[in-house]
């Protein structure tokens, strides 16, 4: 199943209500995850929720696809322990960029706002 938040809410501006819609970071499990490697580049964030380093990254995150064009994906590594052990995670949070279906880059550990507007470049 591959999950998209979205939040619609409606803005009132000079008396006129505009309808705003605001696209979240997906959260895909084990069996949408082929789906969502067919993109160019992706960003995959392998995470967990108990760890507070993960949850520190998350709002980095967040931050950056507000700004950026990266598409980025979040996978709970203990809802997906057959992705983690095929990826070879062994620590959280463990990022990694997809081009074209295949691995292209990869960290652990947390990073600030610039380390990874950086890092992703």
């Amino acid at each position: 199943m591959y999950f998209l938040f979205k939040i619609l809410y409606n803005k009132i501006v000079d008396n006129v209500v505009i309808k705003v819609e605001v696209e979240m970071i997906k959260h895909v499990t084990e069996e949408s995850f082929d789906e969502v490697l067919k993109a160019d580049r992706i960003l995959v964030d392998f995470y967990a929720t108990w760890c507070g380093p993960c949850k520190m990254l998350g709002m980095v995150m967040e931050k950056y696809e507000k700004e950026s064009n990266v598409k980025i994906v979040k996978i709970d590594v203990d809802g997906a322990p057959n992705l983690s052990s095929k990826y070879k995670i062994f620590s959280v949070p463990t990022l990694i960029i997809f081009e074209n279906g295949k691995e292209v880059k990869r960290t652990s550990g947390f990073m600030s706002e610039e380390e990874l507007k950086e890092w992703v470049k």
